[in-house]
């Protein structure tokens, strides 16, 4: 690897130079199955042909202008987005963090609108909401923050998926909004229980709360929905972060408004430089195109009641196999110990896998898999983690 890179990532041996649906192929030309798409973001695939061309043509009419101008495919993919998420409103910026650092930005203005003076956002304990200084402080996760403190206040932490926990908080006058995932991804694949968001939503509305849902990992179709918050009915939130999946790999990243949430920012109250430009609105509306045209939001959620049934069954009656849990294709296989082994146990049988919360596998396949190809990848899972148990 570079010398000349910051040592951030403990990256694995191996150097991708060409990817084509689900396959990757190294320097070497070995294959490689990809259940990881980029962390939840090649949702289509690598090197998707209406993803490409879409890029090659607006690269070769116009990639940049700044928000100083109007600019249609940023239009035409906010109202898009509108439409499929029933919010009102988007502002565009670059990455996951970005757009959660919007919504920290929203959370504050609602509670100085209500003469607030410190104003305090709920969140969860094992969550993760990015690296940049606000969303770090959000996210649930000391080990990450360690270093970087002090770390901005205004964050009351509470059990994820414990309503009963935001009830007990709900007396400090302080509390403003309240921020959260529909399925904790890196705290371990972890879906909300039934019931949870709807009760969150319904606290919101009696405490004058903004409730904003975290959907950079969940959101558009991975899992079986096009956005998490959709598999309970009668849940709108006020503020929704958006990004991973939403551009197929082009940096991109969106918070959404609803309601209340929808006039607090104005001119000059946030900006992004490169947030929205046409090259990366394009690329992200021809993915609410394909993923439509083609039935992936179902597609979605078939292939990960396969692909998590038929790994629960491989797996039955292996000691330390705990359970498969997750929503559509965002799967996680919990052991009983430290499995950080297993990554590179399954790139040597030509598989992408991550493991998460320590001893949890994560599986985060594009939507766009064959049944024979959902097959193999838990089939590989599965033979991977009983030879790691064997030998150990």
């Amino acid at each position: 690897m570079s010398d000349f890179l910051l040592p951030t990532y403990n990256r694995q041996p191996v150097r991708f130079v060409r990817g084509e649906g689900p396959y990757l192929w190294d320097e070497s030309g070995v294959q490689y199955l990809d259940a990881v798409s980029g962390i939840a973001v090649t949702g289509l695939g690598h090197a998707h042909p209406d993803i490409a061309e879409a890029l090659c043509d607006q690269a070769k009419t116009l990639i940049h202008t700044s928000n100083l101008y109007g600019i249609p495919w940023q239009e035409r993919l906010g109202e898009r987005l509108a439409a499929l998420s029933g919010m009102e409103k988007v502002f565009f910026g670059n990455s996951g963090s970005e757009a959660n650092e919007a919504a920290i930005k929203l959370a504050r203005l609602h509670g100085r609108r209500r003469e607030i003076a410190n104003p305090k956002i709920a969140v969860m304990e094992h969550s993760f909401h990015g690296r940049t200084l606000a969303a770090l402080a959000a996210t649930g996760n000391a080990a990450i923050q360690k270093g970087f403190e002090p770390l901005l206040d205004g964050f009351v932490r509470v059990p994820y998926g414990d309503i009963d926990a935001l009830e007990q908080i709900a007396a400090d006058p302080q509390i403003v909004a309240v921020l959260l995932e529909p399925v904790q991804g890196e705290g371990g694949v972890r879906p909300a229980p039934t019931g949870y968001l709807a009760a969150v939503r319904a606290l919101c509305d009696r405490q004058d709360w903004l409730m904003m849902v975290d959907e950079v990992q969940t959101g558009i179709a991975r899992t079986g929905r096009w956005f998490g918050f959709q598999h309970e009915a009668g849940v709108l939130p006020d503020v929704m972060s958006l990004a991973k999946g939403l551009g197929n790999g082009v940096p991109i990243g969106a918070c959404l408004t609803a309601g209340r949430a929808t006039d607090l920012f104005g001119p000059g109250s946030h900006g992004s430089t490169f947030g929205g430009n046409p090259l990366v609105c394009r690329a992200a509306a021809t993915v609410l195109e394909v993923i439509e045209r083609d039935g992936l939001v179902m597609r979605a959620e078939k292939l990960g009641q396969s692909i998590a049934g038929r790994i629960r069954d491989g797996l039955a009656g292996l000691d330390g196999f705990r359970e498969v849990r997750g929503r559509g294709l965002m799967i996680g296989i919990e052991l009983d110990r430290p499995a950080g082994e297993l990554v590179g146990r399954a790139l040597e049988q030509g598989l992408l896998i991550n493991v998460t919360a320590g001893s949890v596998v994560r599986l985060l396949p594009p939507m766009i898999l064959s049944e024979s190809q959902a097959d193999l990848i838990a089939d590989r899972v599965i033979g991977v983690i009983r030879d790691w148990y064997a030998a150990n």
